[in-house]
């Protein structure tokens, strides 16, 4: 039997609709969002367990969305693009995304990929760097971002990052998890991002 996620969709976009800012009221203009869904069988991953703290921490307006996806956290597809080869055990057991639609998410869509971001306490996200444009909002504020060769700088939930194509960019998370909206496009939807930095604390 095929899950229905009608539901999630609806609420990822109920959220992004909460946006003035110009550049999401584009993206959101230009996304198709009678989108077929995709049947993916169940993916839990070992972050998820930081669903339980990160609704006591989201927003009031991501709310809905956030409380979905931790009551369903066990029947979505949850991914990594990278493996314990790549950034070791304690990166790989703190984080995952979920593709709510995109090339392998639970709606086929081949011009945009989004979904969410989690990263677990103490976690840096090493410097990388990919074609598709990106955009994202953090649901949990505390989080540090950086982007280009500046410094990190602490970001609060409800806030707009924007990467260009090809813009190198990192996040490390303090003592509290991150969940984070993320919207791809303008670029291979799957790609595996180039890595130029590390999963260290100290400058690269």
């Amino acid at each position: 039997m095929t899950t229905n996620f009608d539901e999630l969709l609806k609420r990822f976009h109920a959220y992004l609709e909460t946006f003035n800012n110009a550049l999401v009221r584009d993206a959101v203009a230009r996304i198709g969002w009678a989108m077929p869904a995709r049947p993916l069988e169940p993916h839990p991953l070992a972050c998820l367990r930081q669903l339980d703290r990160i609704v006591e921490l989201a927003a009031a307006n991501a709310q809905p969305l956030v409380r979905l996806v931790a009551e369903r956290r066990g029947e979505l597809h949850w991914g990594q693009t990278y493996g314990e080869a790549d950034f070791g055990k304690t990166f790989i057991d703190n984080y995952g995304w979920l593709e709510v639609f995109g090339t392998r998410g639970h709606f086929v869509n081949d011009e945009v990929a989004a979904g969410l971001l989690i990263l677990g306490p103490d976690i840096v996200y090493p410097d990388h760097h990919h074609v598709a444009e990106e955009i994202y909002i953090p649901l949990t504020g505390g989080a540090e971002w950086r982007m280009g060769g500046g410094e990190f700088r602490r970001r609060e939930a409800g806030e707009v990052i924007h990467h260009a194509s090809d813009v190198s960019h990192a996040m490390r998370t303090g003592k509290e998890p991150l969940l984070a909206l993320y919207i791809w496009r303008g670029g291979p939807l799957a790609a595996k991002s180039t890595i130029t930095g590390t999963t260290t604390w100290g400058r690269d």
